[in-house]
């Protein structure tokens, strides 16, 4: 297998050090630059109000420098009036300006310090509510499904598994790119970004905790570490890694992957195929595409199916699950079907046809 040296894998490292952090799905706010602008108008308005109003009165106030007050008079005693700032060079002396500055401007004051004094406050409240969401998403996370890489294999992946009933809030996308876990969050998964080759960032990523981890990053060599540090974060887990190459597969299966997907030899399989048979290449692509045409489930079996064969079923049976193994329907020892055996069908794609989630951990030998 060709892996980089150790340097190259350390600069890789570094690259990823600065930043892993968790993103969950959110509601679409108002941007916030336009929230700030919004609350700067308002205090704008207060603040012109006030300061007409007090013109519009500005025989009962009187100036310690000249005794009037004018138009820039009236907007210099709202302002340090507003902000409790209160030189007290221009004061009221009349009994209607004071009445005006208990019952009019003293509220105004309130709501000018509230707009303002009130942004630093919701982006205080957002961010304890923001954390306080993120210890109780990292308590409530139980048997989830991790996703290393969203890209082309990590997207189909989980779309496929979400198809068939999983809750997107049971998944978890890790990521080195802020842009691929921003469009993860945007379909709802939440996201970490960081290198999950470190064991600190897949922790984020509750793996110790997790039912199963999809492996699909871009590189076979990521592929390998991310398998061993998954592997020794949580020995329970099923774990499915995808390589590019065939030659790196046993590698990422004595890693302690489950199942191994070579993804350039597969698609060259299926080219291979399609020029041999463009029908039969056809059919394989139905089976791939999940919830259209052909569909490839995995279900247990039913008791009016108990000691049949796997050709007298309803449906189309292509392997036995018994155990640890997985025989094909024209094995011999298959024999005759058992209750807790699992059956592997094509069928006709419905939404109600959906794999049965297997509530088990793949047992590890």
């Amino acid at each position: 297998m060709k892996l980089p040296g150790h340097d190259a894998i350390a600069r890789q490292a570094d690259e990823h050090l600065v930043t892993h952090r968790v993103k969950l799905p959110r509601k679409v706010v108002e941007r916030p630059i336009r929230q700030v602008v919004k609350r700067l108008v308002m205090a704008l308005v207060v603040l012109v109000v006030t300061a007409l109003i007090v013109y519009a009165d500005r025989d009962g106030y009187t100036d310690n420098s000249d005794g009037s007050v004018d138009l820039l008079d009236a907007f210099y005693y709202a302002t340090v009036t507003l902000s409790t700032t209160g030189y007290g060079d221009i004061t009221p002396v009349s009994d209607g300006a004071r009445l005006t500055n208990i019952f009019v401007i003293t509220p105004l004051r309130v709501l000018f310090l509230i707009i303002l004094v009130g942004t630093t406050l919701e982006v205080l409240t957002e961010r304890t509510r923001e954390e306080w969401r993120l210890n109780r998403w990292r308590a409530t996370l139980r048997d989830h499904t991790v996703v290393i890489g969203f890209g082309t294999k990590g997207r189909s992946a989980i779309q496929t598994v979400v198809a068939t009933g999983l809750k997107k809030e049971q998944v978890v996308v890790v990521d080195p790119s802020s842009k691929v876990v921003d469009a993860a969050t945007a379909e709802g998964y939440a996201g970490i970004v960081g290198d999950a080759t470190r064991s600190d960032v897949l922790k984020r990523a509750e793996v110790h905790k997790a039912r199963q981890i999809i492996i699909a990053p871009q590189r076979d060599d990521t592929s390998v570490l991310v398998t061993l540090t998954a592997r020794q974060l949580n020995r329970g887990a099923k774990i499915v890694a995808a390589v590019r190459e065939e030659e790196n597969a046993p590698l990422i299966k004595q890693s302690g992957a489950d199942a191994v997907i070579t993804s350039a030899s597969a698609a060259g399989r299926l080219l291979g195929l399609s020029v041999l048979s463009p029908a039969a290449g056809m059919v394989m692509e139905d089976l791939i595409q999940q919830g259209s045409g052909l569909d490839l489930i995995e279900r247990p079996v039913v008791k009016a199916e108990v000691g049949k064969t796997p050709r007298q079923t309803d449906d189309l049976v292509v392997s036995v699950v018994r155990g640890h193994r997985v025989l094909g329907y024209d094995d011999a020892s298959v024999g005759t079907l058992q209750l807790t055996d699992r059956l592997i069908t094509i069928v006709r794609a419905t939404p109600a046809a959906q794999i049965a989630p297997d509530i088990r951990p793949m047992p590890r030998a």
